[in-house]
């Protein structure tokens, strides 16, 4: 564990180790680029070698090689996810942070139209990867000092429309599970019937409307993207969470729309 700094205390990304799931998406590149400038060890998970070399070049080791530690995984087969969480550990020995980016668009124009397919594959995407990271990383979050799990949702779930309502209410299931997870974390810290202590891990939500990378913009030289979240601001927003109070931010779902 790092030490130097009182328990409950935010100690900021430097040195801290943080799993980013859905690395090789544009989101997770730029977390990942975020993660080591601020100091951090961000190991770059994703389902294919070759785009995990593309994305962040040759694998590294460790955080003195000059090279993103890789790991390929189906982050939708819990044992495997299981397998991926007991290596970090025992390599790196400890994990502090787990950034999940997983997931996908799938939408449709009628509520009769919303397709089993695209049920099962946010289902796959959203849901079940986010139950195998939470489970398998959990306790790795709730002993850190500066525990934090991060999922990005979608504001559009507020006012839900029929045409995508497969996709909220994925996003919803996504959310209540974060939900479940920041009460179980403040139960073993700040609201422990005995002995409670000050909180450290926080679970949170990230919600946008939608992200914009660099590829879109030039895809679309003329448009404006209102209220779109670009991928390296959400990225610097991630490295802050672990610069602030725990407590303040444990089940909490910030907007992130600009």
């Amino acid at each position: 564990m790092t030490g130097g700094t009182a328990e409950g205390t935010p100690q900021g990304a430097q040195g801290a180790v943080v799993v980013v799931a859905g690395a090789t998406s544009a989101s997770g590149v730029a977390a990942v680029r975020a993660l080591r400038a601020a100091g951090a060890l961000p190991i770059a998970v994703g389902s294919d070698a070759g785009r995990l070399a593309a994305a962040f070049g040759e694998p590294g080791a460790g955080p003195h090689d000059g090279g993103v530690a890789q790991r390929v995984c189906d982050l939708a087969d819990f044992e495997a996810v299981q397998a991926l969480a007991a290596g970090l550990r025992e390599e790196f020995g400890r994990i502090d942070g787990v950034i999940h980016l997983v997931g996908g668009w799938r939408g449709g124009k009628t509520l009769a139209d919303q397709s089993d397919e695209d049920w099962e594959a946010l289902s796959r995407t959203s849901i079940a990867t986010l139950r195998n990271t939470s489970r398998a990383f959990y306790d790795d979050i709730a002993d850190s000092p500066r525990g934090r799990f991060v999922i990005v949702s979608s504001t559009l779930i507020e006012h839900p429309r029929a045409g995508y309502a497969n996709y909220a209410a994925a996003k919803a299931a996504a959310e209540a599970w974060v939900r479940a997870m920041a009460t179980g974390l403040a139960s073993e810290q700040s609201e422990r019937a005995e002995g409670p202590r000050p909180q450290a891990s926080a679970a949170v939500v990230l919600a946008v409307k939608a992200l914009l990378d660099d590829a879109t913009r030039a895809a679309h030289p003329d448009r404006r993207f209102p209220g779109y979240t670009p991928v390296a601001a959400l990225a610097e927003r991630v490295v802050r969470l672990f610069s602030e109070d725990a407590a303040g931010i444990n089940g909490a779902r910030l907007d992130l729309t600009a």
